[in-house]
């Protein structure tokens, strides 16, 4: 039987496959950028009480497994990571 989590009021398994990709797939995912990103994407989501069940850095996209609770809309957490990481790495990396 699955692990079910729980709310107050619903018992839910919700994992969706997102992927994000740069502006025209440029390469800009390597080195320190790489590292720093996938902390900070842990870190946002456990903000959130989402857990990043798996995730993959590739040069010019990111594949995330991700399990939000039913409570939260799928395009609000998606908007959430993609917004204050993107904050994030301007202000670490100058915009690099």
């Amino acid at each position: 039987m699955r692990d079910y989590k729980s709310l107050s009021h619903t018992r839910w398994d919700c994992k969706y496959h997102i992927v994000f990709i740069p502006k025209k797939r440029k390469k800009q995912i390597y080195g320190s950028i790489r590292k720093y990103l996938g902390e900070i994407l842990h870190e946002l989501a456990r903000r959130k009480g989402v857990v990043i069940e798996e995730g993959h850095l590739m040069p010019d996209h990111i594949h995330i497994c991700i399990s939000i609770p039913s409570k939260y809309a799928v395009s609000n957490i998606v908007g959430y990571l993609k917004g204050k990481s993107a904050i994030s790495i301007v202000r670490k990396f100058k915009g690099r």
